[in-house]
This record gives C-alpha cells, sequence and structure tokens, in this order.
C-alpha cells in the first residue's frame, strides 16, 4: 500500500491538532529503525517531565529503505505526543521544510535523532523564542561554556568551516551546522520559500538569510558528544556546503534573493540589526575592499596591455567603484530598498574621485621620479594607493548610509 495517502492523513491531523502546541520539535530520520524508538521515548519523557509548555515530536522520515518508517508509525500511535511524516526524496532540509511547513505550533525546531545535545539545552532554547525575544535560537559548540567530545578531525572541520563563513558572508553566528536548533513559526513562513537548499547546507542558508534580514538570532552554549555511528558523509557535506556559500553570496550580492519584507513585524527597530555594528561594518567593508581591489588590479592588468596607464587605471576604477558601492550598500550596511540610492552612489562616486586623484597621483610621481618603473612597481604603488582611498570610501559610505 502507498504510504503518500496515509502521509497527507497524518499531516492534515496533526496540522488541525496542533493549533494550541507551543513547540513542534522534529526528528529527521533515515534509516534509523533501531534507534529511533528509544530517542524518541527519551526525548517525550523528558520533555513531559521538564518542559513547562505544549509540545510535539514529529517525526520526519527522509525515505527510509529499512522499517524506520513502520517504527514511526507505531510511536506516533502510541503517544499522543508524536506524530509522523514521510518523505520520498532523502535530505535533511527537505525534510524540515515539510515538517515545519505542516506545523501550526508557535515555535518549530529540530534536533538529530541520535541526542547528541544535552536535553538541558532544550528549555534555553524555546524560552526566548516564546517570550518574543528573539526570532531564531541555535546550540553553538564552539562557545566556551560549551563541553563537547568529538575527534580532532570533525572539530577542526567545523570550526574551519565557520571561520569561512565568517570570512566570506561575514556571519556573526557562532556555528551554523549543530543540530539544534529553533525557529518562531511566522519568522519559519517567510524564509522558508526563500531557502533553496535541501540537504545539510538548509541550516547555513537559513542563518544567513535570517541575520541578511536583520532578525534575532540566539545562541545556547550546548554540551555535546559525537556520535560515532553517524552516517554524513564528511567530504560530500563539504563540496555541497563550498558551492552553497558560493552561490548565496553570489545571490545577496546580486540582490536576487528578496529579503526587503522577511523582517516586517518582527524586526528590531529600523536599522538596528542590519548595521551591525562598526567592528561588523569594518570587517565586510575590508572583505568587499579585497574583493574589488583584485578586480580593480585584474582589469587594470588586462586594460594595460592596450592602452596607456592613466586610461587604463580610470577604466578599472570606475568599474569597481561602482560595483563596490553596490555591494557595500547591500552587504555593509544592510541597505535593500531604492530609497536613498542615488545619494549613495553620489558619494561614492565623490569618493571614487578622490581614489581616483590618490591612484593617478601616485602613478604621476612614480613616473616622475622613475619614469622607466616596471609594471610591478606600478601595480605595488597602486595597492598602497588603493588603500588609501579604501579609507576615505568606507569614511564617506558609512556617514551616509549608516544608521544613525
Amino acid at each position: 500500500m502507498s504510504t503518500e495517502p496515509l502521509t497527507r492523513d497524518l499531516v492534515g491531523a496533526a496540522r488541525r491538532s496542533a493549533v494550541d502546541t507551543a513547540v513542534d520539535l522534529v526528528i529527521p530520520v533515515y534509516n534509523e529503525e533501531r534507534s529511533l524508538d528509544s530517542a524518541v521515548r527519551r526525548l517525550d519523557d523528558y520533555l513531559r517531565d521538564r518542559l513547562p509548555y505544549s509540545y510535539r515530536i514529529t517525526i520526519a522520515d527522509n525515505a527510509s529503505t529499512d522499517g524506520t518508517w513502520l517504527a514511526a508509525r507505531r510511536l506516533a500511535a502510541e503517544l499522543p505526543t508524536v506524530r509522523a511524516l514521510h518523505l520520498d526524496a532523502k535530505g535533511r532540509g527537505r525534510a524540515l521544510k515539510a515538517a515545519w511547513s505542516s506545523s501550526s505550533a508557535e515555535v518549530v525546531g529540530y534536533m538529530d535523532v541520535d541526542l547528541s545535545t544535552d536535553l538541558r539545552a532544550v528549555l534555553p532554547l524555546l524560552a526566548p523564542l516564546l517570550s518574543g525575544h528573539s526570532d531564531l535560537a541555535i546550540g553553538t559548540r564552539l562557545a566556551r561554556s560549551s563541553r563537547v567530545v568529538r575527534g580532532p578531525k570533525r572539530d577542526l572541520i567545523s570550526r574551519g568551516y565557520n571561520l569561512l563563513l565568517r570570512t566570506v558572508l561575514s556571519v556573526s553566528f557562532s556555528d551554523a551546522q549543530c543540530g539544534f536548533k529553533a525557529v518562531r513559526r511566522e519568522v519559519a513562513d517567510r524564509l522558508l520559500p526563500l531557502v533553496e537548499d535541501d540537504s545539510w547546507f538548509f541550516d547555513t542558508e537559513l542563518l544567513v538569510l535570517a541575520q541578511e534580514a536583520g532578525l534575532r538570532i540566539h545562541e545556547v552554549p550546548v554540551d555535546w558528544v559525537d556520535d560515532p555511528d553517524s552516517r554524513v558523509d564528511l567530504l560530500a557535506t563539504i563540496r555541497e556546503d563550498l558551492a552553497g556559500i558560493g552561490r548565496l553570496a553570489r545571490g545577496l550580492a546580486g540582490g536576487r534573493i528578496g529579503l526587503d519584507t522577511v523582517g516586517d513585524g518582527v524586526r528590531r527597530p529600523a536599522g538596528a540589526a542590519a548595521a551591525g555594528g562598526l567592528w561588523r561594518q569594518v570587517l565586510r567593508f575590508g572583505a568587499i575592499g579585497v574583493v574589488s581591489t583584485l578586480a580593480y588590479l585584474v582589469l587594470y592588468v588586462l586594460l594595460r596591455g592596450t592602452m596607456g596607464q592613466q586610461p587604463a587605471n580610470l577604466i578599472a576604477l570606475v568599474v569597481t567603484a561602482v560595483a563596490n558601492t553596490a555591494a557595500n550598500r547591500r552587504l555593509t550596511f544592510g541597505i535593500r530598498s531604492r530609497t536613498g540610492a542615488v545619494r549613495h552612489h553620489l558619494a561614492g562616486l565623490a569618493a571614487f574621485g578622490i581614489g581616483l586623484l590618490l591612484t593617478s597621483g601616485s602613478l604621476w610621481l612614480l613616473h616622475a621620479a622613475a619614469p622607466r618603473a616596471a609594471h610591478a612597481t606600478e601595480v605595488v604603488v597602486l595597492v598602497l594607493a588603493n588603500a588609501a582611498a579604501t579609507l576615505v570610501r568606507f569614511v564617506a559610505l558609512r556617514r551616509v548610509m549608516a544608521p544613525a
């Protein structure tokens, strides 16, 4: 018998009965027949005794090929707080999208079936969301107060991945991939249609989009013990994550991802989250500046072979200056509407003019002192001049773009 009609019935019944449920915790599973029963019963016992809110546990079966779905159905039939959901395709992100979208609970979340995270962190994770203090909450294994038991290889990969996220996407949260997260359902309803990944990168994409939308992310230090029987393919996951980071960075920089209305009604005071403080602005501006400088140098070297030094400098600087202003407007200062765009670009052009004077003047001084200076020397001088121009650009753009 096909499981699809049964799946729809279970989801529909859960939706109707979960209207007054405060929390819906999802356990995504794939071929977990042996561990599912004990994990769900342990979690259910803990929540019943320790959680002062109504709750539901949703088992989201990712197209298991063993007896996982049968075990999930038995648990759902026996325990009134458990529901079961079956999907015909694999993917943690796909499972969470389906389970969260079919829930009417006030807060939705998930945790791994191995219960690696100490359950004492459940209440600290959920309380800020139920009180309205935060929009998303995540467990972090990288806080100083966290106690983590895992091998050096996994620890190095985790720390390296989160460092990469901070460098490339300027994220402020510390641990993107801990399998212990929750989100207010109204926020999930707005974010999920924008999340493209259906697999392991789902967590990272959800958090990055939430941060870009100015939503409040609460972090909970957790005690965590690695599951030695983990089925995660590390190499495949790393490849998927790197591809996801590149796609997400391009989407945000190019304005393809529409976040303008995501934070409406759930956002902090206007500009507070988007600006993110001076230090975060400096980091983002610096990262964009590095990319802009590299693009400028590549253009200059390419153009220098076909034209003189000053025209090559002018064209390369104009192209990268316009792109730099647009990227900083969106990524550094969190501005996604068109309001003030003309004024911002005029400030960028003014900063461009100063940069042009600095770089052109540096080239003129170089060749006045050394008429036969090599192209490599020109590049070194231009890097130094661009550093000074970058400082001027940051001050100018922050003055007109940063919120009061």
